[in-house]
């Protein structure tokens, strides 16, 4: 199984049911780092140091990171999505089909 630094963004359901899946998680909050608007090329250094690949919404600043940084252990981004389970899922699919080392995977929405 993978293990994943949340930002703080990510919802909380969501790393919830992966952790359900197996997934080892950390999270910004508890790491002790929420609401101190820790910066983007931070969080993902911070995740490089735990060997974490780094869970975001924010997809526009982490697909410019991975373009300056490539060397990291790996990026998911995906657009804001309610069904925390099915979001869950699709990222779940995409950790178990795809190295993450260096990668930024993009999660799609399921079709229908």
């Amino acid at each position: 199984m993978a293990r994943l630094l949340a930002d703080e963004n990510f919802p909380m359901p969501a790393v919830d049911a992966l952790r359900q899946l197996g997934h080892e998680f950390r999270t910004l909050l508890e790491l002790g780092l929420a609401g101190q608007a820790v910066p983007d090329d931070e969080v993902l250094n911070l995740a490089a140091s735990m060997d974490c690949c780094v869970l975001t919404l924010n997809r526009k600043d982490f697909i410019k990171l991975h373009s300056q940084q490539p060397e990291h252990a790996g990026i998911i981004i995906r657009k804001a999505d309610a069904d925390f389970q099915a979001l869950a899922k699709r990222v779940n699919e995409c950790l178990e089909q795809t190295p993450l080392t260096g990668q930024l995977l993009r999660v799609q929405r399921s079709a229908g």
